[in-house]
C-alpha cells in the first residue's frame, strides 16, 4: 500500500546511458519480430529503448514485451499518453514492471494535444489546460494506493514531456526532470537551465544519408504531422521559427534544425551538441521513408559510432 502527499524530487534513474534510441517503428512489428529487434538492439549496446503512445500498443505492455526479450537494455516511455488511462492504473503499471524488471524502466509522462485527444480518442474528452492537468495527475499518482506486493518500494521514477518554460518548472519540482522531443541544441540549453540539476533526455531525429533530397524527403515525412499541433510550434517560434517555416511541410531551415543527417560521424556530432547544451541523455529517432519502416540496418552501422 502507498500514498504520497509530496513526491522528492531525484528518485534513483536507471542507468540509462548516454545515447538510447526513440522509435515509432515497434508498434508496427509481429510480436515475435519486435522481441527480436529489442534483443538486437540490447546486443548493440544503446544505452535505453524509447518509443510514444499514441494509437497504436498499450505502452505499458508494450514495455513489458522488451523488458522480457532483454535482459540489460532499460526502457522509458516518451511519452505515456495521461489521457489513456487514469494515474491509479499508470501508477499500478509503472511498479508492476519495476518489481519484474528492477532500475530498467522509467515512467515518461505527456499531456498528449488537443487534436489527438478530442479527436482520436473516444468519449467526448475536451483537452484541459495542460500545466493543470499535469499537476493534477502528478497528485493523483502521489496519492494513489497500490494493495500488492511491491507496494513498499519507492514511487517509480518520472520526467515530464515538457517544452515550454512552465512545463519545465514542473518537471523540475515534480519528476526527475524533462523529455523534450523535436528541439533544437538552442532548446536543450534553455531546458538544462529550467531543470537545474534534474535529468534532461533530449530526442534527436536524424537520417543516415549522404543524399539531401532524401534526408529532406524524410524529414519532412516526420515533421509534417506536428506542423498542426500548437505545443510545437508555439515551442518553434519561441526558439525564433516563425509561421512561414510551417508551410509546404516544413522549411529547409526548420527541417535541418530538427533534423540532423550525413554519415556516422555528422550524425554523432548534433548528438554531441546536444550534451554541449546539457542533455544528459539522447535518444536517436533514426528515420525510415516512414514510421511503419524499422531502421534495423542504420540502428546496426551507428551503434559503433553512438554507443562505441
Amino acid at each position: 500500500m502507498t500514498a504520497e502527499s509530496a513526491a522528492p524530487a531525484h528518485r534513483p534513474l536507471p542507468d540509462l546511458g548516454r545515447v538510447g534510441l526513440w522509435t515509432s517503428a515497434f508498434d508496427f512489428l509481429p510480436v515475435p519480430q519486435l522481441r527480436d529487434t529489442a534483443a538486437e538492439l540490447d546486443a548493440l549496446g544503446y544505452g535505453a529503448l524509447w518509443w510514444g503512445e499514441t494509437v497504436g500498443r498499450e505502452t505499458f505492455t508494450q514495455a513489458l514485451l522488451v523488458l522480457e526479450s532483454a535482459p540489460r537494455i532499460p526502457v522509458a516511455t516518451g511519452i505515456a499518453n495521461v489521457w489513456a488511462r487514469d494515474a491509479v492504473a499508470t501508477n499500478g503499471a509503472a511498479r508492476t514492471l519495476l518489481d519484474a524488471h528492477p532500475g530498467r524502466f522509467l515512467l515518461g509522462l505527456g499531456v498528449s494535444h488537443q487534436p489527438l485527444v478530442e479527436g482520436l480518442r473516444p468519449g467526448g474528452n475536451v483537452y484541459d489546460k495542460p500545466l493543470a492537468l499535469m499537476k493534477r495527475y502528478l497528485d493523483g499518482l502521489d496519492g494513489a494506493l497500490y494493495f500488492a506486493a511491491g507496494g513498499e518500494l519507492p514511487r517509480p521514477p518520472r520526467v515530464l514531456a515538457a517544452l515550454g518554460p512552465k512545463m519545465l518548472q514542473l518537471a523540475a519540482e515534480r519528476s526527475e526532470g524533462a523529455h523534450t522531443y523535436l528541439v533544437t541544441p538552442e532548446h536543450t540549453a534553455e531546458a538544462r537551465g529550467a531543470l537545474k540539476d534534474g535529468y534532461l533526455a533530449v530526442e534527436q531525429a536524424a537520417v543516415l544519408t549522404a543524399d539531401r533530397e532524401t534526408a529532406l524527403r524524410r524529414g519532412r515525412e516526420h515533421v509534417k504531422p506536428y506542423l498542426g499541433l500548437p505545443n510545437y510550434r508555439n515551442n518553434w517560434l519561441r526558439l525564433g521559427f516563425d509561421e512561414a517555416d510551417f508551410a509546404d511541410g516544413g522549411s529547409e531551415r526548420l527541417l535541418d534544425a530538427l533534423v540532423v543527417w550525413g554519415d556516422e560521424a555528422a550524425i554523432r556530432a548534433r548528438v554531441d551538441e546536444q550534451f554541449a547544451a546539457g542533455a544528459d541523455h539522447v535518444c536517436v529517432q533514426v528515420l525510415g521513408e516512414s514510421m511503419v519502416d524499422c531502421p534495423i540496418e542504420d540502428w546496426r552501422v551507428l551503434a559503433p559510432a553512438l554507443v562505441g
